[in-house]
């Protein structure tokens, strides 16, 4: 039974300008079994047009050419129980063959809220993704199963053939001990020897004729330096003045913070992100908590530098203020920091500061025992290195997985190096537990 015959089919609004973005999205709107209520250009469309089409769901193609539109329209945008669906129209108007028809499954299963995202006839699809975690234990035998060849060996144990191989001879054996091994090599003395031996003096002990076998003890066996002078008292003595004494009522402990560098508590939360990581990186900052222990940085190569477009578009679904930084500017705890490609951080005592640099973000320049480092769909491959360098060292670093992510090859490449993987609303959870504050006492759980 398909999806729409368990349920009407949802009504959705197409926003986008004429062209070939618009044209993929609405092919895959067409097999979605949708009910498309709107398609208009978003430059042209007046608010109440939109609001009267009454839509559930609004696929919008993000470029900068409807950033205006955008915040014209914000107002039936943010209507209560109206979902946004973004996808890039750089991105939609590539998107051919074999991608689009995933694509568009996905999109169906968003729309219709289901996870059904195989296509047809197909039982099982593999998955691209790495998965942490050790693998599934092998059942254990059942004792019942494994009695009847227990039963069967004992009966045959009488018949097994012995290992004639090497029989040692019957007149050699093994000392069992050191001291028979040593007595063994004294020479035996002559019985003749023996018989004309004179009689012991008078004022010998009678013992000493019967005196037992020379007996080594190998477990009293110690190192002995060739020159001992002072007396055996004397040794003892010293031995005992040179116990260490341990004065334990003046202990303390440390004060680990105070002796930490400057700029060892600097720390913040480094987003990376790129193709297909608008819809990542709002799923992630819309799922955190509304104050964070520390600044949130986000990093996402954009075509054109938009990154003012770029932290409107955050604003609208993040709790934390979302805001552009600039050079000079110090990384204030629970707020969002949208980095350009010329701006890096700088550890100083109070915090990260913000500096010009046209190499950008430094992820070596971060402390990392109080640094988190998220890698979502698009992330550059090259700062898959210095990440598990900065993990190494005691980074919480982390990467995207899961349907969502279009194009995961770095972070893939972490989690396959046994970092957190999670969707990104997952891995906002994991920050808020670690970074949350909490609003009882101001402080970080």
């Amino acid at each position: 039974m398909s999806v729409s015959e368990t349920q009407a089919a949802p009504a959705v609004a197409l926003l986008a300008r004429p062209g070939a973005a618009r044209e993929r999205l609405r092919e895959a709107l067409s097999h979605a079994d949708v009910q498309l209520v709107l398609e208009d250009d978003p430059n042209s469309l007046e608010p109440q047009v939109l609001q009267e089409a009454r839509p559930q769901f609004v696929v919008i193609a993000l470029e900068a050419a409807i950033e205006d539109a955008l915040e014209r329209l914000d107002a039936v945008l943010s209507a209560p129980g109206l979902t946004l669906v973004f996808d890039e129209a750089e991105l939609a108007a590539r998107r051919d063959g074999w991608e689009a028809q995933r694509w568009g499954r996905h999109l169906s299963a968003k729309l219709h809220g289901h996870q059904q995202v195989l296509p047809p006839g197909a039982e099982e699809e593999p998955s691209l993704q790495l998965e942490p975690g050790h693998p599934a234990p092998p059942p254990a035998p059942r004792e019942e199963a494994l009695q009847p060849h227990l039963e069967q060996a004992l009966s045959w144990a009488d018949e097994v053939p012995a290992d004639s191989l090497y029989s040692p001879p019957a007149h050699l054996h093994e000392p069992i001990a050191l001291e028979q091994a040593l007595a063994a090599l004294q020479p035996a003395v002559p019985e003749s020897l023996q018989a004309t031996a004179p009689p012991s003096p008078p004022d010998t002990a009678p013992a000493a004729a019967s005196a037992p076998p020379i007996s080594f003890d190998h477990t009293a066996w110690s190192l002995v330096d060739d020159v001992v002078e002072a007396p055996a008292a004397a040794g003892v003595a010293a031995i005992e003045a040179a116990q260490p004494s341990f004065d334990t009522d003046h202990l303390s402990l440390v004060d680990l913070d105070a002796a930490a560098p400057a700029g060892a508590r600097a720390g913040s939360l480094l987003v990376l992100a790129g193709i297909g990581g608008p819809d990542a990186l709002r799923r992630l900052l819309g799922a955190l908590p509304a104050s964070l222990a520390v600044p949130v940085l986000v990093h996402m190569r954009l075509d054109g530098g938009r990154y003012g477009n770029l932290v409107k578009q955050m604003a609208r679904v993040s709790p934390l203020p979302v805001q552009l930084a600039e050079a000079g500017q110090h990384a204030a705890a629970g707020e969002v920091h949208v980095l350009a490609d010329d701006i890096g951080v700088q550890v100083a005592s109070d915090g990260l500061h913000f500096i010009s640099d046209a190499q950008g973000i430094s992820i070596a320049a971060l402390p990392a025992e109080h640094t988190a480092l998220v890698l979502l769909s698009g992330a550059d491959l090259g700062h898959v290195g210095p990440a598990l360098d900065l993990a190494a060292a005691g980074a919480w670093v982390a990467g995207q997985v899961g349907e969502g992510c279009y194009d995961p090859a770095a972070a893939t490449a972490v989690v396959a190096a046994g970092m957190v993987a999670g969707e990104p609303q997952e891995l906002a959870q994991a920050i808020a537990a670690r970074w949350g504050v909490d609003d009882d006492n101001g402080e970080a759980p």
